[in-house]
């Protein structure tokens, strides 16, 4: 009898009864419980959480540009990638090329390595790194995402967070952002097809302690250079290379910039027009110029 009042008691009792239970110190499990459910649910949910921001392919029509490039191309005026790029504009928006390139595809470039006594050494796509604080290790990740339509257009952009998905992220906004035109062309001695399947001529590129110089290879040969680098000349639409490289190449950090601005020293070259004849000399897209 007495097990079932007391039950008859926690029933009857109300939410205002129930916090004065509490508050003498008659501290019941199955009232504390319904105290919490009462508390969570009277909460309201804020609409301002931050959320990471997606960079998906999204329509023109729900796309809404604040650049006066991004206006021109919702608007139609700009129809092609290569306008942007000749006349030296910055590209502030990502949907730009998202627009402007449709084909595109994307990468990630195994930058990091992975910790451990028996999984140690192997390679990631996420560089790790920590700071030492009086209150802890504050981890950070970094990443490196390539961006490319392997028809003469590429982009490599770095992002860094305290989270994978966020650096992820933010480096192909980035990638998408740097996109470059580089020249193709067939400047081998071995070749001579006129096909732009490689580079017109060799280039070197540096960044700190890194150089690296590119050459161009016969029809076939296929990309004879790191596996990173070789993800960057895939995207931009080089089949064959030569390439041999200087310093400490086990940073990929600096041999990825490295490879970055030999590709930016194709379009530094002046070249005439007898030269660009003979090595079938392309800028940007083939499907233009052919």
């Amino acid at each position: 009898m007495a097990k079932e009042e007391l039950e008859k008691e926690k029933i009857e009792k109300t939410p205002d009864e129930k916090q004065e239970t509490i508050k003498n110190g008659d501290i019941e499990e199955d009232i504390v419980l319904d105290v919490e459910k009462e508390v969570i649910t009277d909460i309201p949910v804020k609409e301002d959480i931050k959320k990471v921001k997606s960079t998906e392919r999204v329509s023109i029509d729900d796309w809404k540009p604040k650049t006066c490039i991004g206006k021109k191309v919702k608007a139609g005026e700009i129809k092609d990638i290569d306008e942007i790029l000749d006349s030296g504009q910055i590209i502030f928006e990502h949907e730009t090329v998202d627009v402007l390139m449709p084909s595109a595809e994307s990468d990630l470039l195994l930058i990091g390595q992975a910790k451990g006594k028996f999984g140690g050494g192997q390679k990631r796509v996420f560089r790790q790194t920590q700071k030492k604080t009086p209150e802890g290790n504050n981890p950070s990740f970094s990443c490196i995402a390539v961006f490319g339509d392997k028809n003469g257009h590429v982009g490599v952009g770095h992002g860094k967070s305290k989270d994978t998905v966020p650096a992820r992220e933010k480096a192909l906004r980035k990638a998408k952002e740097n996109i470059i035109k580089i020249r193709r062309g067939c400047g081998s001695w071995e070749c001579g097809c006129k096909t732009p399947h490689s580079i017109p001529f060799a280039v070197e590129g540096s960044c700190s302690s890194v150089k690296i110089r590119l050459m161009p290879a016969p029809k076939g040969k296929g990309l004879i250079v790191e596996p990173e680098c070789a993800k960057i000349l895939k995207m931009a639409g080089v089949q064959d290379v030569w390439s041999k490289t200087f310093g400490q190449t086990r940073v990929k950090l600096n041999l990825i910039g490295a490879c970055i601005n030999a590709l930016n020293n194709l379009n530094k070259v002046k070249i005439t027009s007898k030269m660009s004849e003979n090595v079938g000399l392309i800028e940007g897209s083939a499907k233009k110029d052919e």
